[in-house]
């Protein structure tokens, strides 16, 4: 029986860092219906305001989902006027709905920034022995259906010899997303359409298409079955 894996995500960013990126998964959740988005006709929305940063993350996902066996398209190719990110009125949701089915989509994976923080880390480095050895130790109710989703507001060491260095402290900002990324099947009843949730932490991320590479890699571990 071949996996379901649903990879999915956005970012508002397309900033290049000088940090590698790291993602990390805080919660995920996967229905006993997520099997249902196998055959469904996907569309991937990333929902930010940046447009180079949605067109990084939709491409990387639909990649990964087609990869993985599934039908998906991004929604800027589709609907390249389609502002994600904007908070649409009945007569807009009305509008989608509409869209969406008269194109045959069936299935939507939607990301979404839930949080960002910016924060000040220093990290202090030398006050050893340079050539000894160094050893560091260092879900489903809540968000509803679809369309009501898309309009809501929301490190001991030890040394013995070698060259002494001096102790150098460095500050930097870090920068902290926390992701969301929601899957639906619009076939399902509205109370039922979330099969799957997954909430993830990204600091640092570099350009916007290795950030949506490396996020879209964890997302698919999260949702994989387990065996």
């Amino acid at each position: 029986m071949r996996k379901i894996i649903l990879p999915i995500f956005a970012l508002a960013l397309a900033v290049v860092f000088d940090s590698c990126s790291s993602v990390k998964v805080l919660d995920s959740w996967k229905g006993d219906n997520a099997s249902t988005m196998r055959d469904k006709n996907i569309l991937v929305v990333a929902r930010t305001n940046n447009p180079q940063a949605r067109y990084a993350f939709e491409d990387a996902i639909t990649a990964q989902l087609i990869k993985e066996g599934f039908k998906a398209t991004e929604s800027y190719k589709k609907f390249p006027k389609l502002n994600p990110d904007k908070k649409p009125t009945e007569e807009k949701q009305e509008m989608i709905r509409s869209i969406l089915e008269s194109e045959g989509f069936d299935g939507v994976v939607i990301s979404v920034v839930k949080d960002y923080q910016e924060a000040e880390q220093t990290t202090t480095s030398g006050g050893y022995n340079v050539g000894a050895g160094y050893y560091p130790s260092y879900y489903p109710q809540y968000y509803g259906g679809f369309y009501g989703f898309y309009g809501m507001p929301l490190a001991y060491s030890t040394w013995d010899s070698g060259v002494y260095m001096p102790t150098t402290t460095t500050t930097r900002t870090v920068k902290t997303f926390v992701l969301q990324t929601l899957v639906y099947n619009l076939d399902l009843p509205q109370d039922k359409q979330m099969v799957a949730i997954v909430t993830s932490k990204m600091e640092d991320p570099q350009k916007a298409s290795v950030a949506a590479s490396d996020y879209a890699l964890a997302i698919t571990n999260a949702l994989k079955d387990k065996k």
